[in-house]
């Protein structure tokens, strides 16, 4: 079998741009790692078979391998600047394909909205903050700026209901929401709750999907806070009341947290609730209680607790460990294909999608290159979209 005149410079590029080894990449191929390092060196290449398999490794298309120099691309060191170096070289092979999914995803939203920006209210104009800013004030600002007040939030049937309610609010005022599964190869939990990359155009927030709908709830709060101080972050999982306490950047994540339990719990409103006696004799039925009124996690109201000086940091650690071997994960679209396609990209973009197509502007082959579905599936998807929007969905 005939070797493939590659370019060596792009095959490690490649690599190093999801973090896999050497030895990592060896193992899928079933090939002894001497093999990669000849490709990398340019003292060998792959046969066509082997670049095709590189190409499903790498998530790249075959065509890329011969370009003479790698595209140039945002590293996620360079996306991320404020993450430490440690968190960064520990970013696995998984997020970092969905960070570059969610680069992708921005080109196309420049591509579908031509570049422009949409004239309506667009929230990162209009409202900023930052580390030293008071958390109540700002959390106020944002929820009379989505018009979205306490008796409405309280008044929703379901938390699913709530995160599709708070994630058409942000989308209403210029923040593209997108889901997907986090989920590391063997079905291992992620140790991300989401990201987010600021924009001046379209900034992004991108959900970890295997998350309950109170995570993902207090997520999308959480991300909205860093893109208000005009930054990009990737947020670890949180299971402990002050691990946070050790990060080098812990002042924001702090910020952030604050922000998003007091916009979701209100300090003012949580407090005509405040009954220490009865708190303290079934403390879990009045976690459960709030959860359900606010519609968010019994850990963001048993910070609140916490905040409150009605529980303390220990109790919160012991729940919330105990909460998170009984919790399973969350399965949007109940396994349906179209389901969770819309619920991955989200009402606002796909809509962008469809108009376009309706308008002629792109025809049917680049509607499901933007949808990454294959074209059979186009009309599928657009008749169970049409369906969920006309009830109400």
């Amino acid at each position: 079998m005939s070797h493939i005149p590659v370019n060596s410079e792009i095959l490690r590029w490649a690599r190093e741009g999801l973090n896999f080894s050497r030895v990592e990449v060896a193992k899928k191929m079933n090939k002894p790692e001497e093999h990669i390092v000849a490709w990398e060196t340019g003292n060998s290449a792959p046969t066509y078979v082997q670049l095709e398999q590189l190409a499903s490794v790498y998530h790249r298309p075959v065509a890329l391998f011969f370009f003479p120099n790698p595209p140039d691309e945002e590293s996620v060191e360079e996306t991320f600047r404020t993450l430490p170096y440690q968190e960064l070289e520990s970013i696995s092979p998984r997020i970092r394909l969905l960070i570059r999914k969610a680069r992708i995803l921005q080109i196309n939203l420049a591509e579908l909205f031509q570049g422009v920006i949409d004239p309506r209210r667009r929230i990162l104009d209009d409202l900023q903050m930052d580390e030293m800013d008071n958390v109540e004030e700002r959390a106020n600002q944002v929820r009379s700026y989505l018009e979205i007040d306490l008796i409405t939030q309280k008044s929703w049937n379901n938390v699913r209901t709530a995160f599709q309610r708070w994630r058409s609010s942000l989308e209403s005022c210029g923040i593209f929401v997108f889901k997907d599964s986090f989920k590391e190869p063997g079905g291992s939990r992620s140790r991300y709750s989401g990201f987010c990359i600021y924009d001046q155009k379209f900034p992004i927030i991108f959900i970890n999907n295997n998350d309950t709908y109170t995570r993902q709830v207090f997520t999308l709060f959480h991300e909205l806070a860093h893109l208000l101080m005009k930054s990009s972050e990737i947020d670890i999982r949180m299971d402990e009341y002050e691990r946070h306490e050790t990060q080098d950047n812990k002042n924001i994540e702090v910020t952030c947290n604050k922000f998003a339990g007091e916009f979701l719990v209100p300090r003012r409103d949580f407090q005509n609730y405040l009954d220490r006696d009865l708190i303290n004799s079934n403390i879990d039925d009045f976690i459960v209680e709030m959860a359900r009124k606010y519609h968010v996690s019994r850990e963001a109201v048993l910070r609140k607790l916490v905040d409150c000086e009605i529980s303390n940091p220990n109790v919160y650690d012991r729940k919330v460990s105990q909460w998170s071997n009984q919790t399973g994960s969350q399965q949007s679209g109940g396994g349906n294909y179209y389901l969770t396609k819309i619920a991955y990209l989200g009402d606002r973009y796909i809509s962008a999608v469809f108009w376009n197509y309706s308008q002629r502007r792109i025809t049917i082959e680049q509607a499901a290159d933007y949808l990454d579905m294959k074209v059979k599936n186009v009309t599928g998807l657009e008749d169970r979209f049409l369906k969920l929007r006309f009830s109400g969905w």
